[in-house]
């Protein structure tokens, strides 16, 4: 990671990055959607990264319908969380976040959920299809209830998590882990003609029969891959593993509000896990277009 890049040290740098990847072909308008009735404004006036529509006569930059728009954060500081976030196999706290942009706490813990809004796919693919295989299992956050604050009873949080083999994967937050639950969740985003491939838990009996094919191994037998190494869920197991690092390594609490966010965190960095830090995050930069979120809605989540 180039941390000696001028993108990461002069917002005007960053702005031209942000350009680059928003507008490969040439800037066009977020208001009305005009791409060739724009003008680049000039003058010592006007500050650089202006343009004009001139179909609906309104003014507007790069960051405009972004999760950057009206940021007093520097476009460069912004352009190094993101690298930092997408480089960080365990995640990064916002502390530390704060610590390397030299900003609050609290702008810090704003930044990175704006960027993990940027990294949460608008509309992703179904997993799976003919001869390939999705491994499905659940894990839980939360810490012991001896180590709670004043004993509390509430429960650990379930994530169920679908990964393809070599592919995708894709985690959610759920309120229960019920075959209620999950078929519907399973269904929507694998596909029928997948081979599915879970532990032996009963959740996963009904609906692995509207697949392909549905294989399990009992973990409650010690069995964790039968001969051949077909039937497993050792990749499953792989992604949570990193998950779990770091939530105990890194971020130590996610709340409830906001887990559904931190799984779209760990499902980013596993899905771009083929490409280098710099397209890695360059992919989240360009998730940046067209989200919003507002401090107070991200505060009341």
């Amino acid at each position: 990671m180039n941390l000696t890049d001028p993108i990461f040290s002069d917002a005007n740098a960053a702005r031209e990055h942000l350009e680059a990847l928003h507008w490969p072909d040439g800037a066009f308008c977020p208001h009305c959607g005009s791409v060739d009735r724009i003008t680049r404004m000039k003058g010592k006036s006007t500050r650089p990264g202006v343009h004009k529509c001139n179909a609906c006569t309104k003014f507007f930059t790069v960051t405009v319908g972004t999760i950057f728009e009206d940021s007093k954060i520097p476009l460069n500081k912004w352009l190094l969380a993101f690298r930092l976030m997408s480089s960080s196999k365990k995640g990064i706290s916002a502390h530390q976040m704060g610590r390397s942009l030299g900003i609050t706490y609290k702008s810090a813990w704003f930044l990175c959920h704006r960027i993990r809004l940027s990294m949460t796919p608008a509309n992703p693919a179904s997993l799976g299809g003919p001869d390939k295989v999705v491994e499905a299992d659940e894990t839980y956050v939360g810490g012991k209830a001896k180590n709670r604050a004043f004993r509390s009873p509430r429960a650990k949080q379930p994530v169920v998590a679908l990964v393809e083999r070599e592919g995708h994967v894709r985690s959610f937050h759920v309120a229960n882990v019920t075959a209620k639950q999950l078929r519907p969740l399973i269904l929507t985003h694998v596909l029928p003609t997948s081979y599915l491939m879970t532990d032996e838990s009963g959740v996963y009996t009904r609906v692995g029969r509207e697949f392909h094919g549905h294989g399990t191994v009992n973990h409650s037998a010690s069995e964790y891959v039968t001969t051949g190494g077909f039937k497993h869920s050792n990749t499953v197991e792989n992604f949570f593993s990193i998950f779990k690092r770091g939530v105990i390594g890194t971020y130590h609490h996610m709340s409830e509000a906001h887990l559904a966010r931190y799984t779209a965190e760990f499902d980013f960095r596993y899905n771009h896990r083929k490409v280098n830090d710099a397209e890695r995050a360059d992919a989240a930069l360009l998730g940046a277009a067209g989200k919003r979120l507002t401090y107070r809605r991200a505060n009341a989540a």
